[in-house]
């Protein structure tokens, strides 16, 4: 039950028997201002500043009722001042609604402060990088390129932000939600798409920031966070199970070219489990000073892959999946965007009737405008379900959805400070649109940006463009902390750029990272590797035979650990829960794994505890109480607590309960790893 309590001086909002809120006439819970954005783009890159010109805080309680609450800003007799604020509460199926509304249309921002512990802990955020509990730190919630580095204090990081502000921070997304978790056993949501920020950093008070003349806010209470998890799935739309070819084995990401076939046999010679090949630049090649980048026309490109539908067929008979690359833009120089321009289909300047053009680093591109209903369906259809589905293709990477700029023309006359937040929603209902035409459930596209309800429409998340290093806040670590936190918000399933993605001003792979990150890519629910922006410049996993080995070790310990995945898989159907969790989920009442990110539980009955560290041949590692662990590799049995674990390559520290239904499967998970025969396709 959540109600308004009125009291001599104020009010509480109660949820339950939680105090959320307490409104005081000397310690107002609300603000509310007049502001003005200043917003600077480039590509993909913002910097955000507010002018408030006006700031008020309603304090004087008009009438309380259980149900409502009236705020006046003006003592004495009464009277409105015209800065009132009306507070509703509504019982929805399974959560509470907050409705506050400003009474001055010219209110464009509002304040709210909840309720804190100093020792409570907060999570969720959407996919966050840096860090999994949020307390103590400010996350805006804006969509955009997560940056390079995303440490102010590292060299990288600052020559990034010299070049195009280009080095983002810990908080920078492209997937941030305005959803939290609290230990305390709720949930606070956002039903919005505008800017805002959520503020832990107070001791005592939560701070939401929302940049609007209406503030709607979505509250969920369970027993413990387990259930508060699945109920937010069960609220954001849950995602179908994974089809079997997509976890059974590695995806193998090459950009060579038709050379990408006689490399895709050396894998297979060497024993790679494959159950896809992923050519993203079966559209072209763009050469750039960031590295090889594709040409944005959105269909086969010949020159570069001569003989590809009789390729596919060929990959298809032995049961090998072969995937594309798409996504919402269109450079001038392709065919397709004359196409484009005369339906109709492209973001407007401001001033004329011409497309509005973003620069993506020595090229323009058009944005495909989604707010017209006509271009989802022709980009749905004629882009996607011709161009690819049809084609040939059983997946792609659906790429970007973050650079809408605020200073264009949408067809629907949206504001473009409310449609940049929604702008990845609409990508994922494109491509969700063409799949379902073609009534395919075997179809797997991924997508990196992400915006609430997105979990409904993209069937699997990956974790952008991490740095090809170990570094804290941009290198492999980060991979783990954004399934984790995403995972909590509804979203199933992660996965990532095995090997890595960003290579500039002499950062480049070492054989220890890529080995490292095929460990973790095994247990992970898709496995799928990346040549990276700089493919010449930095190892591949064919580089030479140590590494090609290796890779294919793991891609086996994939294949083989399928049939848990599967389980997972449809358990998520069910209840919602993600595949890979943070240990507190299960463990809730275990002091040690409140703030935990380097180590995560792979469904119940999996701990995985990988190297994201340098030339690191052991590591720390924490096992909950409870129960008795199997060393998933030598089959030694742990108890609880810290223990340090020897890591040789090709043994990343793994664990699973020895009274799992699955113990006999996990036991023969060293035996494949060993084997050099690739074994059946899973499905």
């Amino acid at each position: 039950m959540a109600e308004f309590r009125a009291l001599d001086n104020g009010f509480d909002l109660m949820l339950g028997q939680l105090c959320l809120l307490s409104h005081r006439e000397k310690s107002p819970a609300f603000t509310i201002a007049i502001g003005d954005e200043d917003v600077e783009m480039v590509r993909g890159n913002f910097k955000i500043a507010d002018t408030l010109k006006s700031v008020y805080s309603p304090y004087i309680v008009q009438n309380c009722e259980a149900q409502r609450v009236t705020l006046l800003n003006k003592a004495g007799s009464g009277e409105d001042d015209g800065q009132s604020i009306i507070l509703q509460l509504e019982q929805q199926d399974g959560y509470f609604t907050l409705n506050i509304k400003a009474s001055n249309p010219e209110i464009n921002r509002i304040v709210m402060s909840l309720n804190a512990l100093e020792n409570e802990h907060i999570y969720g955020g959407g996919e966050q990088m840096s860090y999994l509990n949020l307390r103590g730190r400010n996350f805006p919630i804006w969509t955009s390129e997560p940056g390079v580095g995303r440490d102010k204090s590292t060299e990288l990081t600052k020559i990034m932000d010299a070049d195009g502000m280009a080095g983002g921070d810990y908080w920078t997304s492209n997937y941030p939600q305005p959803t939290f978790i609290s230990d305390r056993h709720y949930a606070c949501h956002i039903d919005g798409t505008a800017y805002a920020e959520m503020d832990f950093t107070s001791r005592d008070s939560h701070k939401i920031t929302y940049w609007n003349n209406e503030l709607n806010i979505k509250l969920f209470m369970g027993e413990n966070q387990l259930s508060i998890v699945g109920q937010l799935a069960q609220y954001f739309g849950r995602q179908p199970a994974l089809p079997n070819w997509a976890i059974g084995g590695a995806i193998i990401g090459l950009k060579d070219g038709d050379n990408s076939f006689a490399r895709l046999e050396k894998f297979a010679d060497a024993g790679t489990a494959i159950s896809g090949l992923w050519c993203e630049d079966w559209v072209g090649i763009r050469q750039t000073d960031f590295g090889r980048r594709l040409f944005w026309n959105w269909s086969w490109n010949e020159a570069r892959y001569p003989d590809l539908p009789n390729r596919i067929k060929e990959l298809a008979e032995k049961n090998i999946r072969f995937l594309g690359y798409v996504n919402p833009y269109i450079a001038v120089d392709a065919a397709q965007f004359a196409e484009a321009k005369s339906g109709g289909h492209l973001a407007l300047n401001l001033h004329d009737d011409e497309p509005y053009l973003v620069d993506f680093g020595q090229f323009d591109c058009g944005v495909v405008d989604f707010t017209r209903p006509e271009t989802q369906k022709w980009f749905a259809e004629e882009i996607i379900a011709k161009q690819m589905i049809d084609f040939g293709l059983s997946g792609w990477m659906a790429d970007f959805g973050e650079y809408l700029p605020i200073d264009l023309r949408l067809h629907d006359g949206s504001d473009p400070m409310e449609a940049h937040n929604l702008w990845p929603l609409l990508w994922a209902k494109v491509n969700d649109m063409a799949v379902k035409s073609r009534g395919r459930d075997d179809i797997v596209f991924f997508m990196r940006a992400g915006a609430s309800g997105v979990q409904a429409h993209c069937p699997l998340l990956w974790a952008g463009d991490q740095c090809v290093d170990f570094s804290r806040h941009d290198g492999i670590g980060t991979v783990i902390t954004a399934a984790l936190s995403a995972g909590l918000v509804g979203n199933a399933y992660s996965h990532h750029d095995v090997g890595g993605y960003t290579s500039l001003h002499g950062n480049i792979r070492t054989a220890d990272l890529m080995k490292r990150w095929a460990e973790l890519g095994a247990f992970t629910p898709v496995m799928r590797s990346h040549e990276g922006n700089r493919p010449d410049d930095n190892l591949q996993y064919d580089s030479n035979d140590d590494l090609l080995s290796h890779f294919a070790a793991m891609s086996r310990v994939h294949l083989a650990l399928a049939p848990y995945v599967r389980f997972m898989s449809d358990q998520a159907v069910k209840d919602g829960l993600p595949l890979q969790r943070p240990l507190f989920l299960h463990y809730p009442d275990d002091s040690e794994v409140g703030d935990m990110q380097d180590q995560y539980l792979y469904g119940t009955d999996m701990l995985v505890a990988p190297i994201i560290e340098a030339d690191q041949f052991s590591r720390k590692l924490y096992l909950p109480a409870g129960e008795n662990w199997v060393h998933l590799w030598s089959g030694k049995k742990f108890t609880s607590g810290w223990h340090d674990v020897a890591s040789p390559y090709g043994e990343p520290p793994v664990f699973y309960k020895e009274n799992s239904t699955f113990s006999q499967l996990f036991a023969g998970l060293c035996s494949a790893r060993n084997s050099e025969n690739q074994g059946e396709k899973y499905g």
